[in-house]
């Protein structure tokens, strides 16, 4: 949540309204994070598909809702038109925003990923890294 409203002005009375409601939300037992999912796309993208499905089963069974754009967007936009891929990088960091966190997967840090994770360090986002194994390392 930020202190501050789209002009970026201080808002406390929203902050901290919003906040008392996420909170609040959070306590719930029925409560379940989204979770933005980070992985490689290009390149090899049958077999980053394939991953990065198995990325998100880890997320779903560890009690958390997985949101991975670069699975859906494909499906309609062209990721080797520039312009299209720009656009679905746009989408995507606005869906980032909206998530409780960004899991970050692989060995390697892609073009979009690197904005991906400078995005979520902008609005102070919990930010969890994995190994292709699905192993949590920390950096």
């Amino acid at each position: 949540m930020d202190r501050y409203n789209n002009e970026g002005y201080p808002d406390p009375t929203a902050y901290e309204a919003l906040t008392s409601v996420e909170k609040d939300e959070k306590d719930a037992k029925a409560y379940l994070p989204l979770v933005y999912i980070a992985s490689p796309f290009a390149g090899d993208t049958e077999r980053n598909t394939e991953r990065t499905r198995g990325f998100c089963r880890l997320a779903v069974s560890k009690g958390a809702i997985p949101l991975a754009p670069h699975l859906m967007y494909p499906q309609f936009m062209d990721d080797d038109d520039n312009e299209q891929r720009s656009r679905g990088l746009r989408f995507a960091l606005i869906l980032l925003v909206k998530c409780d966190e960004l899991w970050v997967f692989g060995d390697r840090i892609s073009e979009g990923m690197s904005r991906e994770i400078a995005k979520a360090k902008k609005k102070r986002m919990p930010i969890r890294y994995f190994t292709s194994n699905c192993e949590e390392v920390s950096r």
